[in-house]
């Protein structure tokens, strides 16, 4: 969303954050500038999660091959959405 769009909805940006849990990047000429985030909830770090990751299972070759190519897929055919809220 725009920095521009978020002065205008800044009421309706909170209520999203708050009440649907929802984060939000603030753009400012296209580039990201800042993030509105729920307070609350646990914070994890890279450092912290990196054991978790290395202890779950993981995708044979083929397999992430197969999700890779159906991501690609969702991509090419994904329609952009109509407003900053979508």
């Amino acid at each position: 969303m725009t920095v521009t769009d978020a002065a205008r909805h800044f009421a309706d940006l909170l209520n999203r954050t708050y009440y649907r849990g929802e984060s939000t990047v603030l753009l400012r000429s296209g580039e990201p500038v800042a993030m509105v985030v729920p307070v609350g909830g646990s914070v994890v770090t890279g450092r912290d999660w990196l054991p978790s990751w290395r202890s779950m299972p993981h995708l044979k070759v083929e397999d992430a091959d197969d999700f890779a190519a159906t991501i690609e897929s969702a991509r090419e055919n994904l329609i952009p959405p109509t407003t900053p809220w979508d």
